[in-house]
């Protein structure tokens, strides 16, 4: 995999002389040639740390306590540690071998689609499930070997890949409005067909609501000023005034109350150390779910996986180097090969530390808003990803709250991209659509990516313009079909 991972979107004019590199690390990470600095690099590092770092504690709630076939369970602690060490290992070398600022971690909708799966499927256990992980990681590594990964990636339309950064951005915003509780699921209790609603039954109230909009407001008042850091000092500020609120007025979590905070309550730990439990890593069944599915159910539930987890790093990683300009004037990804790869082989590590997949984090916009433009952000993200399970206490002062207006400010960064869809062709502005409305709907990128793809091969042959659809574009349509339709195929089998 040769592949120019240096240059970037934004090139200097041709009389214009080309920045020299400032020692052995600019060299490597091309920094100066990316129009950042090591200053801007660590920040940037650091705020994608911030808006990631909930994963080591949401992760263990997804699957550490669901028991499997022999009733046993993957554990708290022993997920957050996997988890922790996984999304260290798999970032650091996203930064080396890609050199983008790409962080990654346990995918949330993997993580959600293996907890379902255990609790709905009997005589599976986690040690069987994960190898199913592990062969999905291992095909995708395969499909890359190939070309066939990247030549998929080639074969999207300019419109629709457009499409997938704007739907990533409102998806991230999504994301932000949920986790801070502005935007809340609305009771099953309440008697109405209205999905989500504004606050608590319409109102803003509880201190983690004034946290998310004093950091918000502050994030978008630095912005505007051109102050450096700005999103990282909106995620500190914001982080600060919920410690200092909560130790004067306990809120308590969203298991305590409808105006606690969403995931833990921040507060200094009393404990700063603990010695990770690592036991998980290795305990892995790579056969066993053959045997105990039968080869026809398993193989297609290594497909779910596999889908869902090719799209999910291709949408997202299309998404964030638009962002980042590390892309060329064609769209392409510098290095795509190479992200792709260690994306696949993070799904191999995930699954064979028993943590879920792992895969390119949307939250690297944060970093990328901050201005990281390399792999040596990526560093310093898998660094305090390492320190994380050590210092986990620590993790538990961030709230969601405190980092949910960068993720709502970054989806703005990111929808401006919109204008240039190409919106008065309906056989490419109906499948954008389609695929921005549907990230942010259905909370999956895979999903969104799946409705694109699938509205425009549709319709370019409704149009008559059916040769204007590369081979592939036929391949995955179909392949998304069988995927929407996993339901009635798994029906069928029984």
């Amino acid at each position: 995999m040769t592949e120019n991972t240096a240059a970037p979107r934004r090139t200097p004019a041709a009389d214009t002389p080309t920045p020299q590199p400032r020692g052995g690390l600019d060299r490597f990470f091309h920094i100066t040639a990316r129009g950042s600095t090591v200053g801007t690099e660590i920040r940037g590092g650091l705020a994608t740390f911030f808006a990631m770092s909930y994963i080591v504690v949401l992760n263990p709630l997804v699957i550490g306590l669901i028991a499997d076939a022999n009733g046993s369970q993957l554990g708290l602690a022993r997920v957050a540690a996997a988890t922790s060490l996984v999304s260290g290992i798999m970032t650091i070398l996203m930064a080396v071998i890609a050199k983008q600022p790409f962080a990654m971690s346990a995918g949330l909708g993997i993580n959600a689609f293996l907890a379902a799966t255990m609790t709905t499927t009997p005589n599976l256990t986690w040690p069987e499930l994960m190898g199913m992980v592990v062969w999905a990681g291992v095909i995708m590594f395969v499909l890359v070997l190939t070309g066939f990964r990247t030549a998929v990636f080639n074969a999207v339309p300019e419109s629709l890949k457009v499409a997938i950064v704007v739907g990533i951005g409102l998806f991230i915003s999504f994301i932000g409005f949920v986790n801070a509780g502005f935007i809340r699921r609305t009771p099953d209790a309440a008697g109405t067909t209205v999905p989500v609603t504004f606050g608590v039954d319409g109102q803003l109230i509880g201190w983690p609501i004034l946290v998310f909009l004093v950091g918000l407001f502050l994030t978008i008042a630095l912005m505007i000023r051109k102050v450096r850091g700005a999103i990282l000092i909106g995620v500190i500020a914001s982080t600060i005034l919920a410690v200092i609120l909560e130790a004067a007025a306990p809120s308590g979590t969203s298991a305590d109350s409808a105006t606690g905070w969403s995931l833990v309550a921040p507060a200094l730990p009393s404990q700063w150390l603990s010695l990770p439990d690592l036991s998980l890593v290795g305990a892995v069944d790579l056969f066993g779910g053959f045997t105990s599915l039968g080869a026809m159910a398993a193989s297609l539930l290594v497909f779910a996986i596999l889908l869902s987890v090719f799209f999910d790093a291709m949408g997202t990683s299309v998404g964030l180097a638009t962002e980042a300009g590390t892309v060329d004037r064609q769209g392409n990804i510098y290095g795509m090969n190479r992200v792709l790869a260690v994306d696949a082989l993070g799904s191999v590590a995930g699954g064979g530390a028993s943590a879920s997949s792992s895969q390119i984090f949307v939250e690297s916009a944060t970093g990328i808003g901050e201005g990281a433009r390399t792999g040596l952000a990526t560093v310093v993200t898998g660094l305090l990803f390492l320190a994380a399970m050590f210092f986990s206490p620590l993790v538990n002062i961030v709230p969601f709250e405190a980092v949910a207006p960068a993720l709502v400010v970054v989806g703005f960064l990111m929808v401006r991209q919109a204008v240039h869809v190409q919106w008065d062709d309906w056989g490419l502005g109906i499948p954008a659509f389609l695929t921005i409305a549907m990230m942010p709907f259905t909370y999956s990128i895979a999903d969104g990516i799946g409705a694109g793809f699938v509205s425009f091969t549709f319709i370019r042959l409704v149009q008559g313009r059916g040769r204007e659809v590369h081979p592939l574009m036929y391949l995955v349509s179909l392949a998304f079909l069988a995927y929407f339709g996993m339901g009635l195929i798994q029906g069928w089998t029984h």
